[in-house]
């Protein structure tokens, strides 16, 4: 059993730690985003979201943020899940929550990207409704309509 929430401070640590080991299970360097360093800054205080999964420990076991860039369109980020967590429905569920999101900001259009080579997204996001609309230097560029 999972659930999700808004991030808080006390989780910092946590989240770095979900994402490395989600970066790690991937075959990726394991190294922190910067705008991980400072939630606050780069998400909430520009009217953006994090959500952050929690198990029954109130442990980070996954996460996604936005990244508002017009009235119509939004961006998401850092959509990870720990590995041990993964096709259990998580991921499904924070894109769920950021796409009610979306709804209640009026969003039109949501964007994500990713490389070539993550075998995982390039499933994941075609199954939830989104549409690559391009390819440039081995990052995929895909959307998805909102739908109302």
């Amino acid at each position: 059993m999972f659930r999700i929430i808004p991030f808080e401070s006390k989780y910092k640590d946590d989240t770095i730690f979900c994402l490395l080991l989600a970066k790690d299970a991937l075959g990726r360097a394991p190294y922190i985003n910067e705008d991980l360093l400072d939630i606050q800054d780069n998400y909430f205080d520009k009217d953006d979201m994090f959500w952050v999964a929690l198990d029954a420990d109130d442990r980070i076991i996954g996460m996604i943020g936005t990244n508002t860039i017009s009235k119509t369109d939004m961006w998401l980020k850092r959509l990870f899940i720990k590995p041990d967590f993964k096709r259990k429905g998580l991921g499904s569920k924070l894109l769920a929550t950021a796409e009610e999101y979306a709804k209640s900001k009026g969003i039109t259009t949501i964007h994500t990207r990713f490389a070539d080579d993550f075998d995982e997204a390039a499933l994941f996001y075609p199954s939830k409704g989104f549409v690559e609309i391009e390819n440039s230097n081995g990052i995929k560029h895909l959307v998805k309509k909102v739908e109302y």
